[in-house]
């Protein structure tokens, strides 16, 4: 580094107080030097014995990494404090090093004893960061110690660690590339773990090391399609992009057989005879030779998998789902990546230049599926050029003869942009337009030429040359035009345009003989004044004059030709030398005079106008080498289809023996284990172990249904389930357990072996699935396993979940373009075919009996009720509803979310509609929504606001304001509403309920109508009333709900005892004796209905 930093660069650590600095000499130029006592400070606080100092300078070092600053001149001082005991700082010392250490190699190379020490330290920040810092060093003396390390960290305990192996693996290999063969093995290695963690950073690695070699994809292929979906953005784009390459060289092309393929490949293929009979005879024998194409089921799996990451948010993602739509679906299911696509066009400028550049290049080859979106790539005043030139792209590419009228009228107002560029290059479209439909080619013309009066000098310029382009395709039509022309080499001064129609003069000197000499005559005069390109059309109009009117311009021609002989451009000396030589036979001239006519006034052909995106399909889309039309360093050319498809066992996964253990084993190991509480052993272990929670999967909306297998689920939900109950377990058990509850399920579910291919190829551990009924059943299977942060467990059911309860909900696509009215919260009720006791059960498991701190849940039956808060008549056309969403409130979970529905009613805009002047109660408090700016006629909007009722059933009084007015509201919550339910075992509802005797503890006794005997109507009347959450109970008359209060935290635990004789018990636990008496009342006048 240099001794002395630029002058303006900022100065750090003590000089940021703003004291001036002063060099050691003044006469050197010292002055504006910074050198002189920096960071002292910082070295002395990095010196000190106390954490808190050192910690804080740590802080500010980061800082001032992070604003771009110089701290290069602390290593010294930093790398001493790597051995700090004190976790925080030995965090912030790993981060500066990993961005100093390969400027100062020499000092990090002392301490790589203490990195060493810190890949085996207990936290697995302070191992990765270890491991980011060595591969950080570019010393190939310590390459052994890296590859070690990166081999350890693979086989780490935590994925973070091993997923930093894998970023680790690219900076050693760039370091020293013999190491490959060993990097190879630990890709290997990562490749097979199941966390969405490291999946992406080692296809990273893969990509960068041997993306060669295919070989280890194979048996991971099914399993980097089911975890895709859960992967970071990042990972989703890196696997993506690779997967497109892999299933270009594994499966056969959709479309190589169009006029064969079928939508449902199950059903046989017929030929038929008249469409034979139009194609040729070769084409024919070659499709009858050519077998019906069928899709590969793992081709399907990654086209199902992908296909619901078109509703990301992050842009990237979506463009890598859209190129391998492009790549490798099927024609006729190409189309839905259009939608997504109009969507990023909301986006960023950044965004829409690299998606407008792939549209463009999608629209040459697939119009039909963009022109419904034809009104999306209009183009706004706001946008950038490059934008607007882009768009005007997309716009020719889709111009057909049914919307042309409406394209060109689009041009027309474009013409008038102050933009000089986009007008230019809008009547360059208008020239495609009329050159790719003949229908308003005359048009076009009429139009251009009426461009040639505008004031605007490069209006004109840019007219004449698309002019002259069109004009070539039928000159005899329009010698008018030509001589329009003719009269505006007076005027333009653009060089490109007066070349332009001195080239149209000079081809069709025949059309117009007597203007062309008068042209020529005008061009000679001002000869030396004009541009090179100029001159040169002037030489060649010459040339063509003399041979066909030499009467007239024998002498013009002579002049031009002296005068360029004695130019300064050298092209243009040669140039009236050649035709000197040409068209003036002398003795000393060659044979080629001869054809002095032949050469000169020759046919032309017209030119073919096309789009400069045509030839761009060949790089895959959505890379750098496509954005620039040029191979960029890196680029991987996207492999051609297979003409046989290759071995599909290839990606079958054995399934290890010791897995295959019967359910009665699996049973006995659960029991054994200390795997539940206390609780699930006194209330029966038997039911738990038989029924291991399952995931049902989400059909997609476009599901075909048929032999669909409704209970299949993904390899990444059930991990995500299995992570959530138990965390406690160690890694390896989860493994075992999951394995275990693999094939236990698969042995229950499919006694006979059939039918089960796509849970396993889902699953990621699929057996051989060469049956044509495994095939078939993929195919018609079109429903998507989305897993669900939300989602819960429910028991495995003999009978798959009926479909009627699936088509009723409406499915609303992030892709949507029109805004829509939100839904009102449904029910949230669990499928019909399991008991809603098992359900609550289910949910009421524990795998952990020392948790008395409660978690917070979902209710299992949300039965949302809505509240009027302003009724349409007194708001004048504004109606206002409330309800109870029971979620959490997440800025503030001391506060109950309320949920807020606006309609408008009325024929105007309602504008400012916000919140104003709350009267509360002393300690209520209310967080107010965002301001809605305007709600147009006939439109609805749902907010959410939070309030903290703290404990009471007080209403909360406030304004309702909008531009014009003001309401007052009030809004009022049922006690049920002030809690959210609480997760606990039978054992710690007990204990709790022990302690809150006496005073706490309110009793009711009740009649139990005819209504109200079933255990589903008892559950679902207490959890309308409130929001509370089961408790596992062993005693079959005996139901337990537990929750807490929202701003205290208050327990509340419900106890409902059925006794003989269509009669009930009521208890309820609770420090507030208010909440509690209320709540007995509220339940009781809920069992009584």
């Amino acid at each position: 580094m240099s001794a002395s930093p630029a002058y303006g660069e900022e100065k750090g650590g003590a000089s940021s107080l703003g004291e001036p600095e002063y060099g050691h000499d003044p006469a050197s130029g010292g002055i504006f030097s910074s050198d002189y006592k920096r960071h002292d400070d910082l070295k002395e606080m990095l010196d000190s014995n106390k954490d808190s100092l050192k910690l804080e300078a740590m802080k500010r070092i980061v800082a001032m990494i992070a604003r771009g600053k110089n701290a290069s001149d602390l290593f010294p001082a930093v790398v001493k404090n790597v051995a700090c005991k004190n976790i925080e700082v030995k965090k912030l010392v790993y981060v500066y090093l990993v961005r100093y250490a390969e400027e100062q190699q020499d000092l990090a190379l002392l301490s790589i004893s203490t990195f060493q020490r810190g890949l085996k330290d207990p936290n697995q920040l302070i191992r990765a960061s270890a491991l980011r810092v060595l591969s950080s060093i570019r010393v190939p003396i310590i390459v052994p110690i890296m590859m070690l390390a990166i081999k350890e960290a693979a086989s780490d305990m935590s994925p973070y660690v091993r997923k930093t192996a894998a970023h680790a693996i690219p900076k050693l290999y760039s370091l020293d590339s013999d190491q490959k063969d060993q990097l190879i093995e630990v890709i290997e290695k990562l490749l097979a773990d199941k966390t969405t963690l490291v999946a992406g950073s080692v296809v990273m690695a893969f990509e960068e090391v041997c993306p060669e070699r295919i070989d280890l994809i194979h048996k991971n292929y099914r399993k980097l399609c089911n975890l895709l979906i859960d992967v970071e953005e990042w990972g989703q784009v890196v696997i993506i992009n690779m997967l497109t390459r892999y299933a270009r060289t594994q499966f056969l092309s959709p479309n190589q057989n169009e006029s064969l393929l079928e939508e449902n490949p199950e059903k046989a293929f017929y030929g038929s005879d008249e469409e034979e009979a139009k194609e040729d005879k070769p084409d024919a024998a070659s499709l009858v030779k050519r077998k019906p194409y069928v899709m590969d089921p793992d081709h399907r799996l990654l086209l199902r998998n992908t296909k619901p990451l078109l509703q990301s948010r992050n842009a990237a993602v979506v463009m890598a789902v859209a190129q391998l739509y492009f790549h490798l679906a099927p024609k006729a299911e190409v189309g839905v990546i259009a939608k997504a696509l109009v969507r990023l066009l909301r986006s960023h400028s950044e965004v829409q230049y690299v998606v407008l550049q792939n549209v463009a290049t999608m629209s040459i080859k697939r119009r039909g599926m963009f022109e419904p979106y034809l009104k999306s790539f209009y183009i706004r005043s706001t946008d950038p050029t490059q934008i607007k030139i882009l768009k005007l792209e997309v716009l020719t590419n889709l111009a057909n003869e049914t919307n042309i009228s409406t394209v060109l009228r689009e041009f027309q107002t474009y013409i008038r942009s102050m933009d000089k560029d986009f007008v230019a290059a809008t009547i360059q479209a208008i020239g495609r337009c009329a050159t790719n439909i003949g229908k308003v080619r005359d048009t076009c013309l009429n139009g251009l030429v009426q461009l040639l009066s505008n004031r605007d000098e490069l209006v004109v310029a840019e007219s004449v040359v698309v002019i002259k382009k069109l004009l070539q395709m039928q000159p005899s039509q329009h010698s008018e035009i030509i001589k329009h022309m003719a009269k505006l080499t007076d005027n333009i001064q653009v060089p490109m345009a007066r070349a332009s129609i001195l080239w149209l003069i000079g081809e069709y000197c025949e059309h117009v003989p007597k203007i062309a000499p008068d042209v020529l005559r005008k061009m000679a005069k001002s000869f030396t004044g004009e541009e090179d390109i100029v001159k040169l059309q002037v030489i060649n109009l010459a040339a063509k004059l003399y041979l066909t009117n030499s009467k007239q311009s024998k002498l013009l021609t002579q002049y031009v030709l002296n005068l360029a002989k004695y130019d300064q451009n050298y092209d243009i000396r040669d140039r009236a030398r050649f035709i000197r030589q040409l068209i003036v036979p002398t003795e000393k001239s060659g044979a080629l005079s001869k054809y002095a006519k032949k050469l000169f006034l020759a046919q032309k052909p017209a030119p073919i106008l096309e789009s400069s995106f045509k030839d761009r399909d060949h790089f895959q889309l959505g890379s750098l080498s496509h954005l620039l039309n040029a191979k960029a360093v890196g680029y991987q050319e996207l492999p051609d289809w297979p003409d046989e498809a290759p071995d599909p066992s290839v990606r079958n996964v054995e399934v290890p023996e010791w897995t295959k253990c019967t359910s009665r084993e699996r049973r006995k190991e659960k029991v054994e284990k200390p795997f539940y509480s206390d609780s699930e052993g006194e209330s029966g272990p038997t039911e738990s172990a038989d029924s291991e929670p399952e995931s049902v999967s989400e059909s997609d909306s476009e599901s075909s249904g048929g032999s669909s297998s409704s209970e299949s689920s993904s390899d990444s939900g059930r991990e995500e389930e299995e992570e959530e109950e138990g965390e406690g377990r160690a890694p390896q058990s989860l493994e075992e357990e999951e394995e275990r509850g693999k094939k236990g399920k698969k042995k229950k579910t499919q006694p006979d072996g059939k039918g089960g291919a796509e849970s396993s190829w889902e699953e990621g551990s699929a057996s051989e699935s060469s049956s044509s009924e495994s095939d078939s059943g993929s195919e018609a299977e079109e429903s998507q396993s989305e897993p669900d942060s939300k989602r819960r467990a429910t028991p495995p059911s003999s009978k798959p979940a009926p479909k009627a309860t699936r088509k009723g909900t409406k499915e609303i696509s992030l892709l949507d373009l029109d805004d829509f009215t939100p839904a009102p919260p449904q029910p949230a009720s669990s499928p019909a075919v399991v008991s809603t006791s098992l359900v609550t059960d289910l949910e009421g498991l524990t795998l952990t009996d020392t948790s008395l701190a409660p978690t917070v849940l979902s209710p299992v039956f949300s039965t949302v009720k809505t509240h009027e808060l302003l009724h349409r008549m007194a708001g004048e056309g504004l109606a206002v509803e409330y309800c109870f969403s029971r979620q959490p409130f997440p800025p503030d979970p001391r506060m109950v979310a309320v949920q807020i529905h606006f309609s408008n009613n009325t024929e105007s805009e309602v504008k400012s509609l916000r919140v104003s002047e709350p009267k509360l109660l002393s300690g209520m408090r209310i967080q107010e929504f965002q301001e809605i700016e305007s709600l147009a006629p006939g439109d609805a909007a749902t907010v959410i606001m939070g309030i903290d009722f703290c404990d009471s059933t007080q209403a909360a009084n406030f304004q309702l304001c909008t531009h014009s007015r003001q309401f007052y509201v009030s809004i009022q919550p049922p006690v049920g509403e002030l809690m959210a339910p609480v997760f606990m075992s039978e054992n710690e509802f007990r204990k709790e309920q022990g302690k809150l005797t006496g005073m706490s503890e309110i009793t009711e006794k009740l009649p139990l109508p005819e209504t109200c005997q079933s255990d589903h109507s008892i559950i679902q009347r207490v959890t309308a009333v409130a929001n509370v959450s089961r408790v596992p109970c062993g005693a079959d008359n005996e139901y337990r709900f537990a929750a807490k209060t929202v701003t205290s935290g208050s327990l509340v635990l419900i106890t409902l005892e059925r006794k003989e004789g269509a009669r009930a018990h009521l208890t309820v636990n609770s420090e507030k004796m208010v909440i509690g008496t209320m709540l007995v009342q509220d339940i009781t006048q809920a069992l009584a209905q």
